[in-house]
């Protein structure tokens, strides 16, 4: 589920905070990498178990009103499209996501007051009442109805933004990449195929990236200041941002130990990254002395790339 650019993001904040701290110990911060992917893909599990709970909020809100000791006609005849989404029905009756929410525990059972107050503000909106305004149904329209709500409601309510802040200090910086991966994963949802969402692609090629990327950029750090002090002419290194010179760091670590990532894809994924995390000048600064890197490293037959890393266009 989790794309490489999230895998590099992740990496490039432990680093961060490794070369921060003197004292820091490089395989309790290599465990503490995997700690928070594996928080991120509960963030998500969240969220996901989050829909359906909504669902059922709906449910009760609806045998609430009806059991009223003066209902009107709209409390004993509800409007009940929503509480039928097709989407959400599935998700509830899908046993694999089910497991996962079991095995790590993910509940809203203690929140439903937040479940229940998010719900009552969203049926007060416009979106939610063309939704239920439209008589027929299906499961494309029960999906994008979902997919609006997380991306036009949800993703902006300040009390469930708040919420994912005080749950767990990993998630203040993933909050955007949950919503992101949730949108993705519906998107690949169809009314006969419902995949379960997994922590990596490919775990154990993932895994070893992971690995590989965040240790060999600490035991290379010299070799590597020497590379970039070479090719920032006019520039002394503490003179850089440092987070810019973290990225040229770890696009080195691919370039150089990394052979099944081609040239080009590295270096596209933290000038990017630069662009996003950086300064805005940061990624053609990168661009430029990642140019002038490349163009060594090939002269001293430095980057060895092998299968795919073949293809570097």
């Amino acid at each position: 589920m989790f794309n490489r650019r999230f895998l590099r993001i992740k990496v490039m904040q432990a680093l961060y905070s490794f070369f921060k701290d003197e004292k820091a110990d490089i395989r309790v911060a290599e465990k503490n990498v995997f700690t928070s992917i594996d928080k991120s893909y509960e963030l998500f599990l969240y969220l996901l178990r989050f829909l359906n709970d909504l669902q059922f909020v709906a449910r009760i809100a609806a045998e609430e009103a009806r059991a009223k000791r003066l209902p009107t006609q709209e409390d004993l005849t509800p409007n009940l499209k929503f509480i039928n989404n097709l989407f959400l029905q599935a998700l509830n009756e899908n046993k694999a996501i089910q497991s996962l929410w079991n095995t790590h525990k993910i509940s809203w059972q203690n929140d439903q007051d937040l479940v229940r107050k998010v719900f009552t503000e969203w049926r007060n909106t416009e979106s939610y009442k063309k939704y239920m305004s439209t008589p027929e149904t299906n499961f494309q329209e029960d999906k994008k109805c979902i997919q609006s709500f997380l991306a036009d409601f949800l993703y902006e309510h300040e009390l469930f933004n708040f919420w994912f802040e005080e749950k767990n200090i990993y998630w203040s910086d993933d909050y955007y990449f949950g919503f992101l991966f949730l949108n993705k994963w519906i998107d690949g949802v169809s009314d006969n195929k419902m995949p379960t969402p997994k922590l990596y692609r490919e775990e154990a090629e993932d895994k070893k990236f992971v690995s590989e990327l965040f240790l060999k950029t600490i035991r290379n750090v010299s070799e590597y200041d020497t590379l970039i002090d070479a090719n920032t002419k006019n520039w002394e290194l503490d003179r850089i941002a440092s987070l810019d010179v973290l990225l040229m760091k770890m696009t080195l670590t691919e370039l150089l130990y990394i052979s099944s990532v081609p040239v080009k894809v590295s270096m596209n994924e933290y000038i990017d990254i630069a662009k996003e995390y950086s300064s805005p000048q940061s990624g053609g600064f990168i661009n430029g002395v990642l140019d002038r890197l490349v163009i060594q490293l090939k002269a001293e037959n430095k980057i060895q790339k092998t299968g795919r890393g073949l293809l570097e266009g």
